[in-house]
């Protein structure tokens, strides 16, 4: 493994990282009925997302003819990245459903 695919790894990890933060901080603030700030979160989450896949996508971008294929740490970072994707939209879907219960009045 070479220092790149590691830098760029520790890239999408840290990235995936920060999405899911602030994908759950806002779930917390929908939860607690301020909806509007828990969806600027998600705004910013979707911006980390993209930096840590645009990431990705330069990465393999720059190594498509290489013979050698990613590295587990680099699938590993890549999952991450995943789930991150997974925990945004998921996440939106909690928020709205908060958002239906406070105007329901069940908050």
């Amino acid at each position: 493994m070479t220092d790149d695919e590691q830098h760029v790894a520790m890239q999408l990890i840290l990235a995936a990282g920060d999405v899911k933060k602030l994908a759950f901080e806002g779930i917390d603030l929908a939860k607690k009925g301020d909806i509007q700030a828990a969806k600027a979160n998600f705004t910013a989450a979707q911006k980390r997302l993209g930096e840590g896949h645009q990431a990705q996508s330069d990465y393999i971008r720059d190594h498509v003819d290489s013979d050698d294929g990613p590295s587990l740490l680099m699938v590993h970072a890549q999952d991450h990245l995943s789930m991150a994707m997974t925990t945004i939209e998921l996440g939106r879907e909690l928020v709205e459903v908060y958002a239906q219960m406070a105007k329901q009045k069940y908050l």
